[in-house]
């Protein structure tokens, strides 16, 4: 999974949740960063990202560029509106509500295995 949030406390217990559940992670705090990961040696299967990120991209338009580059890709998108934020292809992308629950976390990072 990799995690893009850039408040550092929550990519940390994000990371923390998943690990817990048996995901391995990789952690960005902006979309430059996510993208560099993506691109380096080692597979990503889940996009896990907030909605407001820093710099050029925010969460949506780098869930957009990732299901054009690398479409097998599973994407969770975490946003405190997420009605808001669904969008063109919206069947394809799970969204998360923020404030959320380790419950609610884990459930959407499954629900895309």
């Amino acid at each position: 999974v990799l995690i893009v949030e850039d408040e550092p406390n929550i990519r940390f217990y994000e990371s923390e949740l998943a690990e817990g559940a048996g995901f391995l992670t990789l952690t960005a705090g902006n979309a430059d960063e996510a993208l560099a990961e993506l691109e380096g040696p080692v597979a990503i299967d889940i996009l896990l990202t907030d909605v407001s990120l820093p710099g050029a991209l925010d969460g949506i338009a780098l869930a957009n560029l990732v299901r054009e580059r690398w479409p097998a890709i599973r994407i969770v998108i975490a946003s405190s509106h997420v009605d808001s934020c669904e969008g063109d292809g919206a069947e394809q992308i799970v969204y998360l509500q923020k404030p959320f629950t380790a419950r609610a976390f884990i459930a959407a990072l499954g629900s895309v295995v």
